[in-house]
């Protein structure tokens, strides 16, 4: 038989450790780790003769290849069974059939734009991520500004005159349709994450975001037209419907194309443009606002028309840019897929680059795995578990999932909203004049922006737990005496009114920047870190989901709140941000210097509590360091773990 050219090859080496070398925790229900697959670039490590435990699948390199094919004694070609392929042994090689690539999603065509190799920008290498970064900076620029443009809106005499919630004193009524009109726009951008991730996956990560585009386009259009209560309703759910696709693929298109040897750092870098174009909407609507020859009507429907300069720039722009590789192969476009890496990975485009072969082989693997799982790889199995064996009792991808999504709940629950939402009403609360209360409000805008980057430089470096420790301390503290500062400034007057005044605007700014530099990036970042491969995207949107909910509950009741206890608000969100402390510490692994498979191991251990399952990487790294620093080091890729239950004596 002439030797195979298929460099979809693998060819398999067994490693295994029995499970008793294992620590075992002290408790009814022992867990022991029975076998992981992995996957490894090097072949120094040596096979034991133990019957279970971890099985290691060497990738050769392509010299390695080349010798063995030369080397082969000729023999029969593979059988191949009804029910699949089957492994011919080759000396201690085992040859595995590659698996016939899936039919091409059709019905992708009927939605606009797309990747086409024939439009793609001319740049290759570190030119092309820099590119990458930048598209998808423009992208959470818009999505900061669309966060933030309602300030200035909500608060505009003509806007709530138009919309009948113009009583003076506020209402009960009128606070609620006001905490509506924010929060309806959140819930559209949940069904908006979903729908988003799902299409990630069937249609492609360009085609998503240019529809999420076009979407947003219309709920654009219409609240800048708006005449009313219903239609700006509505508007804001087709805009935040379109916002959700941007949120729940952006991310994950960035991970997938581009390099992340620095996920923390680049992912900050990318939140320091989001809270620019939060900045960039409140000053917009203060130069608008203060400067003389405009009807209220422009003030408030310029800001939120000027959102189409961003979609159109985007959907412009999209289409020259680079397909995910991970979706084409998917499709079974391996060659595109191939073309795509050279492009991302080479100054040259070279094809057979060892980077981008490695590269590709990892991504077919993935494929593989999840065309395995492909009847689990669902919404419903990641919320709610599944009947299959592998995702319900190897990977826990609803202990993920619901980690993900509690994080971005939580992440509003520390009070940022209340902040950035409603920042006039806080400083008025301290008795600032309505001016000055705007104009701080954009100072704390810019404090907010540039702390953003503290975490580009401390986030991969201190690890993400502890940045979201420090940060719910400090920002604790400053809400509870923002309380204090607020309670005395509404009760003193003159110089000593204006005293306790700055004070709830020092401690207002520097919650802002703790904010900034520790919780606004972790709950972004983390699913992207503890999702395997075959569920990123859809993990991405169901993030959304938390953040949607979060967000709408907040601003949904925040009127409410100043309404109902005023100042003791601060102390309320203060209380919640120590109660984030523990939470934090029991549930949530550090992800920081681990790779995705490292985070499969530490939740292959049943137990939910972050220090029993790093007692499980501890003892694998003590059995047998090779395997622990392959995974470290990503040349090995946990495919599967499995974990066997064993009652035992108390």
């Amino acid at each position: 038989m002439a030797p195979s050219n298929d460099k979809s090859l693998a060819f398999r080496r067994s490693l295994t450790i029995s499970p008793d070398d294992l620590p075992q925790p002290k408790q009814s229900l022992r867990s022991k780790l029975s076998s992981i697959s992995l996957l490894s670039s090097t072949s120094t490590l040596k096979p034991t003769t133990s019957p279970s435990g971890v099985t290691l699948k060497i990738k050769p390199s392509t010299e390695t290849i080349n010798a063995i094919e030369r080397t082969l004694t000729p023999m029969p070609p593979p059988a191949f069974s009804a029910t699949g392929p089957t492994h011919d042994v080759l000396g201690r090689l085992v040859f595995v059939p590659s698996q016939p690539p899936p039919e091409p999603v059709t019905w992708a065509k009927y939605f606009p734009g797309g990747y086409n190799a024939n439009l793609q920008i001319p740049l290759r290498g570190k030119k092309m991520m820099y590119a990458i970064q930048a598209i998808g900076g423009l992208a959470i620029l818009f999505y900061g500004y669309d966060q933030g443009v309602m300030s200035g809106v909500v608060i505009n005499p003509q806007f709530k005159q138009l919309m009948g919630v113009d009583s003076v004193p506020e209402s009960k009524r009128d606070s609620a349709a006001v905490g509506g009109i924010v929060a309806i726009y959140y819930a559209g951008s949940l069904f908006g994450g979903l729908v988003g991730g799902y299409l990630g996956d069937k249609i492609g990560r360009v085609k998503t975001v240019i529809f999420g585009c076009m979407v947003g386009i219309i709920g654009a259009a219409l609240q800048a037209s708006s005449m009313g209560f219903t239609w700006m309703c509505i508007a804001r759910v087709i805009s935040g419907f379109g916002t959700g696709h941007l949120n729940a693929i952006i991310p994950v298109w960035s991970s997938e194309v581009a390099e992340h040897d620095a996920r923390g750092s680049i992912l900050a870098f990318e939140f320091f443009l989001n809270i620019a174009g939060l900045a960039f909407a409140y000053w917009l609507e203060f130069v608008l606002k203060y400067t003389s020859g405009r009807s209220q009507s422009f003030i408030w429907r310029f800001p939120l028309a000027f959102q189409l300069v961003f979609l159109i720039i985007l959907i412009g722009l999209f289409s020259f840019f680079p397909e995910s590789p991970r979706y084409l192969a998917k499709v079974g476009r391996k060659d595109e897929a191939r073309q795509v890496l050279a492009v991302l990975r080479t100054e040259n485009g070279d094809l057979d680059d060892d980077k981008v072969n490695q590269e590709m082989y990892s991504i077919m693997e993935v494929v593989d795995v999840e065309r395995k799982m492909e009847s689990s790889n669902n919404y419903t199995a990641m919320i709610f578990g599944s009947w299959s064996k592998d995702m319900k009792n190897t990977l826990h991808l609803v202990r993920r999932t619901w980690l993900v999504i509690g994080m971005q709940f939580w992440q509003e629950l520390t009070g940022i909203g209340v902040i950035t939402v409603y920042a006039p009403t806080v400083f008025q609360s301290a008795s600032y004049t309505a001016y000055k209360a705007d104009w701080l409000s954009g100072v704390n805008n810019i404090f907010y922006m540039f702390s953003v980057l503290v975490a580009v430089f401390t986030l991969d470096r201190v690890g993400r737990r502890v940045t979201l420790y420090w940060g719910a301390i400090i920002m604790a503290m400053c809400l509870a005496l923002c309380t204090v500062g607020a309670r005395y400034a509404i009760r003193t007057e003159g110089k000593e009114q204006a005293a306790w005044g700055a004070v709830v605007a020092a401690f207002t700014f520097v919650y802002t920047s703790t904010f900034g530099a520790s919780w606004l990036t972790v709950p972004w970042l983390y699913p992207t870190e503890i999702f395997p491969l075959f569920v990123r995207a859809k993990g991405g949107a169901v993030s959304v989901v938390g953040w949607s909910i979060g967000n709408g509950v907040v601003t949904e009741i925040t009127p409410f709140l100043f309404n109902a206890i005023g100042e003791w608000t601060f102390l309320l969100f203060s209380l919640l941000n120590v109660l984030a402390i523990p939470w934090i510490y029991f549930l949530y692994p550090e992800t920081a210097g681990r790779s995705l498979e490292q985070m499969d191991i530490l939740f292959a251990q049943e137990s939910i509590f972050v220090h029993r399952q790093q007692k499980m990487l501890e003892g694998l790294e003590k059995v047998n360091p090779e395997i622990y620093h392959s995974m470290e080091t990503g040349k090995a890729q946990a495919s599967h773990v499995e974990i066997k239950q064993e009652k035992v004596a108390a």
